[in-house]
């Protein structure tokens, strides 16, 4: 799920060296402060960092014998630790953005009321909602260069704020505007609306949930691209990425081309070389 729409151009890489802690294929993808990846920070005001664990209802664990996937896009994680509970907690979920009177950016949502998470909404905690974009991995054989290692680019968004909950008026707003906005994507589908629902119903669906809301105190953008590797390594990835057939790849592919265009400058020239 996308926040914000970031320019990448605007953030720099940490190092252009090459980072043998972080650029290999055991390493996950959220941001670092080394290596390379690029970080932007949009907004500032001092927050405490918190580490989480994920809450998964019982009826949503998966089999652990079961493959997983690494994927996070479209989802968010909040996180926030307790010092009474056994382990920190974390909840994937749908939000939308908004902004109160004075500006100052809000992310709405809502949690079952028995997730825990909801008793930690009081507030004053600091939370941290982390979002993925596009990722890809890369593999060592696309580069022109020798001796590369595997690797994988992404994109993440960090909030960082304080959480209240909502009144029950707040929250058939925020219901209303959540489902519109997802609603939207499967145009020219008439849109599904809470009037659609008989008020017992509806109702007792609200009674399960309850609604918060984010004061965004902090924004960082994150991203890695290969932008530390020459223009003809850094061409090659992306064609490579370019000619997958996973849309995450190709979306890496489309912003490696439009934060480096010079990369690609003499692209038509080596088509051309390269027709017999």
């Amino acid at each position: 799920m996308t926040v914000l729409h970031l320019d990448e151009n605007r953030a720099r890489p940490y190092s252009r060296a090459h980072d043998q802690r972080r650029d290999h294929s055991d390493c996950s993808p959220p941001p670092y402060r080394c290596g390379m990846g690029g970080r932007l920070r949009l907004r500032y005001r001092p927050c405490r960092r918190i580490r989480s664990a994920a809450f998964f209802p019982t009826a949503a664990r998966s089999d652990p014998a079961a493959p997983t996937s690494s994927r996070s896009s479209r989802c968010i994680r909040h996180r926030r630790s307790s010092p009474t509970a056994p382990k920190p907690i974390a909840s994937l979920l749908p939000f939308y953005l908004s902004y109160a009177d004075d500006g100052t950016p809000q992310a709405a949502f809502h949690l079952a009321r028995h997730n825990p998470l909801v008793s930690l909404a009081d507030g004053t905690a600091s939370w941290l909602l982390a979002v993925s974009g596009a990722d890809a991995y890369v593999s060592p054989d696309w580069y022109v260069s020798p001796d590369q290692v595997p690797t994988w680019l992404y994109q993440a968004v960090h909030l960082t704020g304080t959480v209240r909950k909502l009144s029950d008026d707040e929250l058939a707003v925020q219901l209303d505007t959540l489902s519109a906005k997802f609603e939207d994507w499967l145009l020219p589908k008439k849109p599904w609306t809470s009037s659609k629902m008989t008020a017992g119903r509806l109702d007792a669906m609200k009674k399960a949930i309850v609604g918060l809301v984010m004061t965004v105190e902090e924004v960082e953008g994150s991203f890695k691209l290969n932008q530390h590797k020459s223009e003809t390594d850094y061409a090659a990835i992306a064609g490579a990425l370019g000619s997958q057939a996973d849309t995450g790849a190709q979306r890496i592919a489309q912003l490696m081309r439009e934060t480096r265009p010079q990369a690609f400058a003499n692209e038509p020239n080596r088509l051309e070389r390269s027709v017999p």
